[in-house]
């Protein structure tokens, strides 16, 4: 590798790092910033805040890829990645600068949200950028390798604001952080912010870029020849379906799902989640770099399928070992336990809820979403038709309510009440209170509280987890900027990478939440992430080529 390839390599993956650095900040605040800036909002208008919230932070990355992915083909890599850098630093320095709702009122959450939507859409941009201007500046037999660098970033964002969170929590405590300490995490990113844009600043465009820019042969319209000729857009849904759905739903299930499992569903208390899940990070981050090189010398196409059908595999025992070590009186209390929820099933909805703002009020409901909060597994028996839903607990029966029929005083008693009979008798049948007040759970009283008999071997599993997201994240980039020609190459591979991300990944904690309330099984949701890895893994192999020793500076016919 050349002092210039390493010069290329450094100023993408810093930005890259620094983008999903400022991208995440919001992910693991957002409830400290909802209180700041949308509870003094009516019901209605909180769901509407929260609902823009989420679509900024998934739904909105593809349309980012659409217009800087057209721009980048049009005006070029380096100009369109700064620019994209540029918007996601300015607006995150901002919203730590932002007022809250008590001090400017409605304008502070119209901003925040305004904010969020430029975030995601620089980040819809940003990737399809760094890793084109890498691919393009490889050599076509380490095109793996050289990508693989722009493939931990994502990861190492993650961890960058998983450290700093924890580091300036500690630093100021609990009360301090909620009330102010939570900006500084956005305000330092203007210091990377400076950092990055300067390295980029001394780069010069993309040899292939460049060399289509002198012969004239730019696309003059970018979008109608990627998705508006089969010829190429067939190739954006095989890599959407092929390649990009899959190493989505292992990637979120590695990280942010295996986080979401620990929090949630087995009630880890918050530092002890975040810390398991940075080390696993430390561990297993350089895979990327080992399956990345790898790929260059036995295909991108053979690693990503394996890391999906590794997935499939073992996600069930994987995440039962979780518990079984996390929480050992949780997963005791599975084991000899029996719960029933007595429903007319016809009153049974799919609480699929992503954003939080859905009411779910029938007795059913209440009682499935009360038995999943509480992380219980238990069976479904049928009752007569229009029947109000019961739930048995061994020898205790508990009746639930129907929350449309209540009002005012019943509003507030019943479910409290209901609530408070529930948990009442799960601890009398065996199931461990959540938090603190299980000693079983397991606790790290400091980062480096590694070796003892809980936290060692869940690292372990953890990075074994993200092991697998190694496998199908560190060849993608290379894959994908092999299955588009040079002319159309930014625009092409940007949309289904977001939309496989953003969508298929984005939306796997809220899914698979649902399913779980919708079957009584804390594992079931786990089904989302291998149906839809066993999906790629079919079409994978019967449609997308291998093209490892493809020369993309050609643009000859794919092979």
């Amino acid at each position: 590798m050349t002092k210039e390839e390493r010069k290329v390599i450094l100023a993408s993956s810093a930005g890259t790092i620094f983008e999903w650095y400022d991208f995440y900040l919001y992910g693991s605040l957002a409830a400290i910033i909802g209180a700041q800036f949308f509870s003094s909002f009516p019901e209605a208008t909180r769901n509407v805040f929260a609902l823009l919230a989420f679509a900024a932070g998934f739904l909105v990355r593809p349309f980012g890829a659409l217009f800087f992915g057209r721009l980048g083909d049009i005006v070029g890599r380096k100009y369109t990645f700064l620019m994209t850098i540029l918007i996601m630093g300015i607006s995150t320095f901002v919203v730590g600068l932002l007022p809250s709702y008590e001090t400017i009122g409605w304008i502070a959450p119209v901003t925040l949200i305004i904010l969020r939507m430029l975030q995601g859409l620089a980040l819809g941009g940003e990737y399809g950028g760094a890793v084109v201007y890498v691919a393009e500046h490889a050599p076509n037999n380490r095109r793996g390798y050289y990508t693989s660098w722009i493939q931990t970033t994502a990861t190492l964002g993650l961890l960058l604001s998983l450290m700093v969170i924890l580091a300036v929590r500690s630093w100021t405590g609990e009360a301090a952080f909620a009330a102010w300490g939570w900006r500084v995490p956005f305000l330092l990113s203007i210091f990377l912010l400076g950092i990055s844009l300067y390295i980029r600043l001394q780069m010069e465009e993309s040899p292939a870029f460049q060399k289509m820019k002198s012969e004239g042969t730019q696309s003059k319209a970018p979008l109608s020849e990627a998705f508006g000729q089969w010829k190429n857009a067939k190739f954006a849904v095989i890599a959407l379906l092929g390649l990009v759905a899959g190493q989505a739903v292992v990637w979120y299930t590695g990280q942010f799902y295996a986080l979401f499992f620990l929090q949630s569903i087995l009630r880890v208390d918050m530092y002890t989640a975040n810390v398991l899940i940075a080390w696993s990070l430390i561990l297993g981050t350089g895979g990327f770099i080992v399956f990345g090189s790898l790929s260059d010398r036995i295909g991108r196409k053979p690693i990503i399928l394996a890391g999906c059908i590794l997935a499939a595999a073992t996600y069930f025992p994987v995440f039962k070992f979780i518990t079984a070590t996390a929480n050992p009186a949780l997963h005791a209390a599975h084991e000899k336990t029996n719960v029933v929820v007595v429903a007319d099933k016809d009153q049974c909805s799919f609480q699929f809820n992503p954003t939080g703002t859905a009411r779910f009020t029938s007795s059913c409901d209440i009682a499935k979403a009360q038995l999943a909060r509480s992380s219980v597994n238990y069976t479904v028996e049928n009752a007569p038709k229009g029947a109000i839903t019961k739930i048995r607990i061994g020898s205790t029966e508990v009746t639930a309510y129907d929350a449309g029929s209540l009002s005012g005083d019943a509003a507030r008693t019943v479910p409290a009440e209901f609530t408070r009979t529930v948990n009442a008798a799960l601890a009398a049948n065996g199931y461990p209170p959540p938090g603190a007040a299980n000693p079983t759970t397991v606790r790290m009283n400091h980062f480096f509280d590694l070796f003892n008999k809980q936290v060692f071997p869940l690292v372990l599993v953890l990075t074994y987890l993200v092991v697998l997201v190694t496998m199908v994240y560190g060849p993608i980039a290379a894959a994908l900027v092999e299955l588009f020609p040079t002319r159309i190459r930014y625009t092409g591979m940007s949309l289904p990478y977001h939309i496989g991300n953003g969508w298929f990944g984005g939306l796997m904690p809220a899914t698979a939440f649902a399913m779980i309330a919708q079957s009584g099984n804390i594992y079931f949701g786990l089904w989302y992430p291998i149906v839809i890895a066993m999906m790629t893994v079919v079409i994978g192999v019967l449609f997308v080529p291998e093209n490892k020793d493809k020369d993309i500076f050609s643009d000859n016919d794919r092979t």
